[in-house]
């Protein structure tokens, strides 16, 4: 095998505020993919850690309580294969990137805007609950047949 085939693929979830649904993307991506990827997620502009999203992402085993709220500017000298936008404000204010990185969009509900919507607390995580697993299956198909290797 190549040692380009032995490269792990850096991909980087990014949102508007890095504070949720990037922060799981990158959080299932480490714990499900991390032989082959390296993860970063980022966001146009930084919100902080979501209190639930680390909540809900810890009831499924996984704990992104170390991450952090980071902007995409900060990885300017990242070389990145592709580039996941995971909301609608993201891939519409989506930076051009240097190199060869592809800019992919897969939209997930936003887990606050869900909430607001919420009679109480319970249901409020299960919408944080829904985009947690629907970013895990997402996850699970990486790299995906939307990235061939060159």
């Amino acid at each position: 095998m190549s040692q380009d085939h032995e490269k792990k693929l850096k991909v980087l979830f990014l949102c508007t505020g890095n504070s949720c649904r990037s922060q799981m993307a990158e959080g299932w991506t480490r714990h499900l993919k991390s032989d082959c990827i390296e993860v970063y997620s980022a966001g146009i502009e930084t919100h902080g850690l979501n209190s639930n999203a680390v909540k809900v992402m810890a009831e499924a085993g996984v704990d992104i309580s170390g991450q952090e709220s980071q902007l995409v500017a900060e990885f300017g000298d990242v070389d990145f294969d592709v580039v996941v936008t995971v909301c609608g404000h993201a891939h519409e204010h989506c930076p051009i990137f240097r190199g060869h990185a592809r800019v992919v969009h897969v939209g997930f509900d936003d887990p606050p805007r869900l909430a607001k919507e919420a009679r109480n607390e319970e249901e409020a995580l299960d919408g944080y609950r829904r985009v947690r697993d629907e970013i895990r299956a997402f996850v699970e198909t990486l790299p995906g047949e939307w990235y061939e290797r060159t």
